[in-house]
């Protein structure tokens, strides 16, 4: 019996990368894997003409127009392990087909969630300058060093988005408040009322919270969204905390608050990364920097090999994935994320 054939792509990931030994090795023995050449964009694109009828599965988030997708008779999936779905394949007709479109997204949740936690708490105790500063023979000793610290209990906290990390952080925060927000038009009222988050309008929780995440998905209707205006409504020593997508934040702007000194912020994602070497941003000194690294855990990525996989004998057994994040065919058409080149 001839093995189901799996198209491997998934740059910037890896095969190796994503799939611990002895589940490699299954994949492997139950599936043919071939792969595109990578010397150029011609050689890939007969590739794919050649041999996209023959693919049960695709791992990865290749380029698919529709022209490409109608000699696909026999695929199934294709799991992007990019993890964002990006605007490079016909979702529409992949719907309209059968053809579940995946994305490993859930495997980020919880490490998200507890490096902003962990930038929380840093922000709040000045974790980060006291350790420098002993490392410098600088430290001040006792009350001398924290005049300007604060505790995260009964503090009120705001979420811009309420998707998957947002369901992670949540169970952090509760121990600390009950007094928790959310902003998510893409999310029912009453699914946050049932998790015992206030839903909010996005100027309200901006005004009201003391500590705010960003963890919403980038679309067609929220790139900039965070500007000028919306960045002066933010109480004075509020804590910015930016999780997700650089582009909801109109980034000069938020510079320009930044450098004023009246918030503090921790950053994990950059408009352009890497950042350069002399961007100002980096002479903040009210601002924790991170180098878009709150997912990447080798552990986290082994994750993501697993819920392929077992999503791929789901399907292959004609039952629903279960593990991996569909593409809706009322949303996938508005996010507008763009690949990362990093592990």
């Amino acid at each position: 019996m001839l093995k189901p054939i799996i198209i491997s792509d998934p740059f910037p990931r890896s095969l190796d990368l994503i799939f611990e030994k002895k589940k490699f090795l299954e994949l492997k023995k139950n599936y043919k894997i071939i792969s595109p050449p990578n010397k150029n964009k011609k050689d890939k694109k007969n590739f794919y003409e050649k041999n996209i009828a023959k693919a049960t599965f695709i791992v990865g988030q290749p380029d698919l127009p529709r022209k490409l997708l109608i000699k696909a008779l026999k695929l199934k999936a294709i799991f992007n392990v990019e993890s964002n779905f990006m605007d490079n394949m016909d979702y529409e007709y992949c719907i309209k087909n059968g053809i579940h479109v995946l994305s490993t997204s859930p495997v980020f949740a919880q490490p998200v969630a507890e490096l902003a936690l962990g930038l929380t708490l840093s922000l709040a105790r000045d974790i980060h300058n006291a350790h420098n500063d002993f490392i410098a023979s600088k430290e001040k000793y006792g009350g001398k060093a924290s005049k300007k610290n604060f505790l995260l209990k009964d503090k009120t906290f705001g979420m811009i988005g309420f998707g998957d990390l947002a369901k992670s952080l949540l169970p952090l925060l509760k121990p600390f408040s009950k007094k928790i927000y959310s902003y998510d038009p893409w999310v029912p009222h009453q699914y946050m009322l049932d998790n015992d988050v206030q839903p909010s309008s996005l100027n309200l929780l901006l005004k009201t919270c003391d500590v705010i995440y960003v963890l919403a998905s980038i679309t067609s209707k929220n790139q900039g969204l965070i500007n000028k205006s919306k960045l002066d409504m933010i109480k004075k020593n509020a804590c910015f905390i930016l999780m997700s997508r650089a582009a909801i934040i109109n980034f000069p702007d938020f510079y320009k608050k930044l450098k004023s000194s009246e918030i503090y912020a921790a950053i994990d994602v950059f408009p352009v990364e890497p950042v350069k070497k002399n961007d100002p941003i980096r002479k903040l000194k009210n601002v924790i920097f991170s180098a878009h690294r709150a997912g990447a855990l080798d552990i986290v990525f082994k994750e993501m090999g697993n819920i392929v996989y077992e999503d791929m004998l789901l399907i292959q057994k004609n039952l629903p994935p279960r593990l991996c994040k569909r593409a809706e065919k009322e949303t996938v058409g508005l996010l507008r994320s763009k690949p990362v080149d990093h592990n």
